[in-house]
Parts: structure tokens; sequence; C-alpha cells
């Protein structure tokens, strides 16, 4: 049940991610933006456990997009802070408003109040443990990556023999 409500999560993120032409760590990016007045890239790129230089590429892309600013921050000039567009948030909840109408209207006619608190309550609790595995799975290494380069010999792997 929760991994068939997390794939049409996924499935409505990726629909998001294609009409705002963007990939979906973008999407992530811009989610955050969304729920945030400012962030610096640092702490954004803690929240998507991204390298720095990573997170600097993808706010190029969106500055380049028109879906966010870097502004210095008021009191260190060594700090940038970011921030969504007005054109983008827009975009964003025009695109996401009927979902979230809908979905609040239902809801809300369905359950009561005080299921509405429990259930609240499990979604809080279990994105507590998912961050926190989140975070254990963070602190592992990452596999090394295969080998690349050197000459590849064409044709089918482990072939012999010459070649007509």
């Amino acid at each position: 049940m929760v991994q068939a409500y997390q794939a049409a999560v996924d499935d409505f993120d990726r629909e998001l991610a294609r009409l705002m032409g963007v990939n979906e760590t973008d999407l992530r990016c811009l989610e955050i933006l969304l729920a945030t007045e400012e962030i610096a890239p640092r702490e954004l790129s803690t929240r998507l456990g991204l390298t720095t230089g990573s997170v600097t590429a993808m706010l190029d892309r969106l500055e380049k997009l028109g879906y966010l600013t870097r502004t210095p921050h008021p009191t260190d000039r060594r700090k940038t802070l970011v921030r969504i567009t007005p054109d983008a948030a827009q975009r964003a909840y025009g695109l996401m408003a009927p979902f979230l109408e809908d979905a609040g209207q239902q809801v809300n006619d369905r359950y009561s109040a005080e299921q509405l608190e429990l259930v609240a309550d499990f979604l809080a609790f279990t994105e507590e443990i998912q961050q926190d595995h989140i975070r254990r799975l963070r602190e592992l290494p990452s596999p090394r990556p295969g080998r690349t380069g050197g000459k590849q010999v064409p044709g089918p792997r482990g072939a012999t023999g010459s070649r007509a």
C-alpha cells in the first residue's frame, strides 16, 4: 500500500518535471524553494544529498530557465541565497493546484478530523523514520564506478577468432 502510494507520488513528480522542463532532482530543488523563502546552496546540497558542485550546476540550469535567482547574503559576502522566481512559483502551483484542491476536498469529505489527525501523525512519524534511514544510507560509501576508457574490442565479449 505504501509502495503504491510512493509510486503514484513518483509518477506525479515525473510528470511535473516533464511539464516544467526539468529533471526530477531539479524539480525536488524547486519544491524545496517553494516551501522556503530563501535557502543557501550549501543547505540545498545537504537536503538533496548532492555535492556542492552538482548543486552549482543545477542552480545554473534553473537560473538559465528563469526559475530561480541568486542574491548575495545580506550579512556574509561569501554566501549566496537562492529564491524561486514568482513566475516559476506561479507555473508550479498552476500545475499542482488542481491536484491539491481535489485531493484536499476528497480527503476532507471522506475522513473525520480525528481520522485525519491519526493519518497526519502516521505520516510525520514515518517521515522521521525515513529521514533516519536516508542519513544512514548517505553515510555508506558509494560503490566504485566501473572502469571506463581504454580500447574496447568491437563485437560481442568473449568472441574469439578472426572477423570476416
